[in-house]
């Protein structure tokens, strides 16, 4: 099969596959493993500190010199409803003493959040070839510095219209965010997350723009590759499958319900971070979400629970640790990355 297309030509790639930046799961070494086997890595850094940010980058270096990809989060940050923040802590002391666990208060006046206008000058200082983002669209400055720097740049869309506007700010490719994506949705333009699938959503923005679109959710091996590129995609991000991998970050646990995960077993929600993402449902989900509270805006939400991903020692980790996933779960692998997603490739060689 021949690979060869605008987005491996203009990415400098083999194969037209990039690895999904999935903050607290992709590390360095799945990034390098991915680029090392001729795809593009991503390393995610969307809302960690400048210092964090140089460290990661360097890391990775280190373990590759191939091109990969630097992800920055473009949300802008909320005010916060106090009175929602107070209520939602309270209903997490409630949860922690229910199920014996250290519950950890968190203040408003000592919340701190980064922006991605503080990483970009690093990002042009270390030269990065590819920079992505989602939750939002950049500024038109930094659009323009990082373009006259060389840098070329992948925005999320979840719906055609969010596709269109990132093409016409000059967004140089665009990755169709279907439903099934496991973790955060890039969603910016719409109150609630569009619920389209991604095989609707792609060929209607294939048929709207002229950029190059790559296709992400659910895909988990070769047969959602060719699916996708014969609908118009010319390259596939991929995440989920590699949650489990030798490389992830992912603890124990979500590595072991992944495995076990069935076709009904993820859930969009609101209840850790206050922006929709799909997870394995579980206790907790149930408990937020069937609260009635009003739950404080992405990172908001995030700064109060993000405790619980500490306490996955707890016997009873599974009923409150955040566990992200697409709805392919089961497909997610304990072997290397490189070698997942060589058989993805493979399998799509053989479809052909």
């Amino acid at each position: 099969m021949n690979w060869k297309n605008i987005v491996t030509e203009t990415l400098h790639i083999t194969y037209p596959f990039v690895q999904a930046p999935m903050l607290g799961v992709t590390t360095p070494q799945m990034v390098a493993a991915i680029s090392n086997a001729g795809a593009l890595g991503s390393l995610p850094v969307g809302g960690l500190p400048p210092d964090k940010t140089l460290a990661l980058i360097r890391e990775t270096k280190s373990l590759t010199n191939k091109p990969f990809a630097v992800n920055v989060f473009a949300n802008l940050i909320p005010s916060v409803n106090k009175d929602a923040w107070e209520a939602m802590q309270e209903l997490l002391k409630k949860f922690c003493e229910q199920h014996e666990l250290p519950f950890h208060e968190q203040s408003v006046e000592r919340l701190k959040f980064f922006s991605y206008e503080e990483q970009i000058e690093i990002l042009i200082k270390e030269k990065i070839p590819v920079v992505s983002f989602t939750f939002g669209v950049l500024n038109d400055d930094v659009i323009d510095t990082l373009h006259k720097n060389g840098v070329l740049l992948i925005g999320s869309a979840t719906s055609v219209e969010e596709a269109r506007l990132l093409s016409e700010k000059g967004i140089d490719m665009i990755t169709a965010q279907g439903i099934e994506a496991g973790g955060h949705r890039g969603s910016f333009l719409h109150k609630d997350a569009p619920q389209i699938g991604l095989m609707a959503l792609l060929p209607q923005i294939v048929d709207t723009i002229d950029k190059p679109v790559l296709a992400a959710g659910g895909i988990a091996d070769g047969r959602g590759i060719k699916a996708v590129m014969i609908l118009g995609a010319k390259g596939v991000q991929v995440g989920s499958a590699f949650i489990a991998s030798k490389e992830s970050a992912s603890n124990p646990v979500h590595k072991k319900m992944m495995q076990q995960a069935t076709d009904t077993s993820t859930v969009l929600t609101k209840s850790y971070t206050g922006r929709w993402m799909r997870c394995i449902k579980n206790e907790f989900v149930e408990t937020v979400d069937s609260s009635g509270l009003t739950i404080n805006e992405y990172p908001l939400q995030g700064a109060l629970t993000g405790f619980l991903r500490t306490l996955y020692n707890d016997e009873n980790a599974t009923k409150f640790l955040p566990m992200l996933s697409g709805q392919n779960a089961r497909k997610s692998s304990t072997k290397g990355a490189a070698e997942i997603m060589m058989e993805m490739i493979e399998e799509a060689e053989a479809n052909e």
